[in-house]
């Protein structure tokens, strides 16, 4: 009877592993850790100041050239001091103001209005991808926490089968095999179960990242991912909506608006810019006399100078173009793929908990029975245990897959009510 009575506390190892580990404080919910990762990041911090500057530079563009204020002295017999004796000899002060070509200070706030407009979607575009990473490690994490569970509820399992087939062997009912395998498989899950101690310290790592906090830092066990809605969408492809959605597209679209204005810009530097200027000078008892001048400057080395930028302009103008088709190409692949990565781990999680959970149990109960009965060997017991812990290990992947690909539409599109 005691040789019995291990054999089915082996089987029942698992859920008494669960209930009487102790309950590991738990990580905080994805919301949380989304918001401090929005809130702590450095290189979201330095994107948005970079985008204030560029706001603050936007009046400078189009301001006009400092006056230039100049000291006049004529004297008709120098070196003689004659101002006051002769009528052509005079003292006084001339202001100078550039004045652009009509159109060329409006085109170039224009040009700091669109490069302000780039940096905020690149703004935008960062906080949706740290959203994304930390939605995805929150994933992977989940998965190997509950992979972790699993393995620590398994290798309980066959800790006691190991002494079930010691025992059996003893009294001359087994094979030593069948106790060298039981070994085995435990030295394995001790193999698994360390890789994924080591794989979680290095997500955490990388989620500390995000969080600006210490390497090391713990994270408590992810016990649960937010719920998702299943991906259905009443009207146009999830490929459009990528498209129009995109931050990546912005931006894209962004710097090609910017790149257009400036090359608006450089090509009414061909035009002339002017420089009035105004003065009046003291001749002593003859009377003030006052000067007015226009000065214009022509692009006289306009092929040297202008035009190499002017082309310069327009080769930016055609990459950007380039850059915003391979962004909206980029789109439509990521919707395609994270769409269709939902639907085959939303599909898999029901054939897992609908059929695969159930008759991998069954198979292993099955092995059991006749084990037990001295019909059915050691070796069919250790596979069907490794269908029936494979089961569980796969489940929380394809909940952890469905997860993330959830994630990537929404952020892809903009979409959704995710954290």
């Amino acid at each position: 009877m005691r040789f019995f009575s291990w054999i089915l506390l082996a089987v029942a190892a698992p859920h008494a592993a669960l209930a009487q580990a102790p309950p590991a404080p738990p990580a905080p919910p994805i919301t949380e850790l989304v918001a401090e990762a929005l809130a702590k990041s450095p290189a979201l911090a330095a994107l948005r100041s970079g985008a204030a500057a560029s706001h603050a530079l936007e009046p400078a563009a189009g301001a006009l050239p400092d006056p230039m204020v100049e000291a006049m002295v004529i004297d008709a017999k120098f070196p003689s001091y004659t101002i006051g004796r002769e009528e052509m000899s005079m003292a006084g002060v001339e202001v100078r103001q550039g004045l652009p070509y009509p159109g060329k200070r409006r085109a170039r706030r224009e040009a700091a209005e669109a490069e302000t407009v780039r940096q905020a979607a690149a703004v935008d575009a960062l906080a949706r991808r740290i959203r994304s990473e930390v939605r995805s490690l929150y994933a992977r994490l989940y998965a190997i926490d509950h992979e972790t569970k699993a393995l620590a509820a398994a290798h309980e399992m066959l800790e006691m089968l190991a002494a079930t087939t010691s025992a059996r062997y003893s009294a001359g009912e087994g094979e030593q095999e069948a106790i060298l395998r039981a070994q085995l498989q435990v030295t394995r899950l001790d193999e698994q179960l360390d890789d994924l101690h080591a794989e979680r310290a290095a997500l955490v790592a990388d989620l500390n990242r995000w969080l600006d906090r210490p390497g090391a830092a713990p994270l408590g066990e992810v016990t649960e991912l937010p719920v998702v809605h299943p991906v259905v969408r009443s009207g146009g492809s999830w490929e459009e909506a990528a498209v129009s959605g995109s931050a990546a597209v912005r931006v894209a679209a962004a710097a090609l608006a910017a790149a257009e204005k400036k090359l608006a810009a450089a090509r009414l530097d061909l035009k002339p810019d002017f420089s009035p200027s105004a003065g009046i000078a003291a001749r002593g008892g003859f009377g003030p006399v006052l000067t007015l001048r226009l000065g214009i400057e022509l692009p006289f080395w306009k092929k040297s100078k202008q035009e190499p930028m002017i082309r310069a302009a327009e080769l930016e103008v055609e990459a950007a173009r380039q850059e915003l088709r391979d962004a909206e190409a980029m789109a439509r692949a990521g919707a395609a793929s994270a769409a269709a990565r939902w639907s085959r781990a939303e599909q898999q999680i029901g054939r897992y908990r609908e059929g695969i959970l159930l008759q991998s149990g069954s198979v292993l109960d099955a092995a059991r029975t006749s084990y037990l009965n001295g019909r059915g060997d050691f070796s069919t017991v250790a596979e069907d245990f490794n269908l029936w812990l494979d089961a569980r290990l796969q489940l929380a992947r394809r909940e952890a897959d469905r997860f993330t690909a959830w994630a990537e539409l929404e952020t892809l599109t903009g979409e959704g009510e995710l954290p």
